[in-house]
């Protein structure tokens, strides 16, 4: 059952990508006071499923979505539609309500530790879900690229990343101690395939919504294209993996790496039509790490 809301969750995600949904989603509107609540009954639900839910962990839910709505509908009241104006510093709060309760496991006490893994990652489902119903749908932010594939260049832009950037994160990381030596893989080439479909569902698609589809977007969108803007947007991606192992913490190592890695996805998703190419870099970056290294 697990595996089956996750997957739910997902599709709900990836259904954003196809354009009937997607341009759906740009006319909520009002109707964006509906999503708290909504998605609020869809995580209480699936603690229910796991057997762990309280009254206390619903209004810590409840509150965690109203949040970042509430920011969005007070830029929105304040300043001229998304499309007409670059993002106000609420727009960059609502990100922040959206990203670090989530990056910090706000509540996770309140939950038992078999239990946390399947709720962290409905958590980052429903915080993902209730990103795009704000930036792409209520305030309508123009370049979050969140679309299928338009052209060729959308597909081979991923893999001349990955031909440029591997090479630098492998000498690099094995230079500063984050990598080992890379060794040939010991799991079946089935296995590798499928993990290649969870990654990308798992990990690139959600990460590259937030750090280039909101973040570095809307960075973008208040101070213009550019290296800088890059390399801020970069910067923050990074520092998002000082808390993550396997290294002592906070992981440096991990920080300057993924910081590089960090400008090769914000540049395929700055020439590319759509996320799903700086997705498919991600993905093939981490699904490298894993089985080779």
């Amino acid at each position: 059952m697990h595996t089956i809301v996750l997957t739910i969750l997902l599709a709900a995600i990836l259904s954003f990508l196809a354009p009937p949904w997607g341009h759906a989603l740009r006319r909520i509107g009002p109707w964006i006071w509906a999503a708290p609540p909504g998605l609020t009954a869809c995580f209480a639900a699936a603690a229910a499923l796991a057997g762990v839910r309280s009254l206390t962990l619903d209004v810590m839910v409840l509150l965690y979505t109203v949040a970042p709505v509430a920011c969005a509908a007070w830029a929105a009241h304040r300043a001229p539609p998304a499309a007409a104006g670059p993002p106000q510093a609420l727009d960059f709060l609502a990100i922040l309500l959206l990203w670090l309760p989530i990056e910090f496991g706000a509540g996770q006490s309140l939950i038992p530790r078999p239990a946390q893994g399947f709720l962290h990652s409905v958590a980052y489902g429903i915080a993902i879900l209730l990103g795009l119903a704000i930036f792409l749908g209520y305030r309508g932010f123009p370049g979050l690229k969140y679309n299928c594939p338009h052209a060729r260049r959308d597909l081979w832009l991923p893999l001349a990343g990955f031909v440029l950037l591997a090479p630098v994160l492998i000498v690099l990381g094995i230079a500063i101690g984050f990598l080992p030596l890379p060794h040939l893989p010991v799991q079946s080439a089935g296995r590798m395939a499928a993990a290649a479909g969870i990654i990308f569902a798992g990990t690139a698609i959600p990460e590259e919504i937030l750090f280039r589809s909101l973040i570095q977007n809307l960075l973008m969108q208040r101070f213009g294209p550019g290296p800088r803007t890059l390399l801020a947007a970069s910067v923050i991606f990074g520092c998002a993996h000082l808390d993550n192992g396997p290294q002592a913490l906070p992981n440096w190592r991990y920080a300057i790496l993924a910081t590089i890695a960090g400008w090769a996805y914000g540049k395929v998703f700055e020439k590319s039509s759509t996320v799903v190419s700086s997705a498919l870099l991600h993905t093939l970056v981490d699904w490298t790490k894993h089985f080779y290294f």
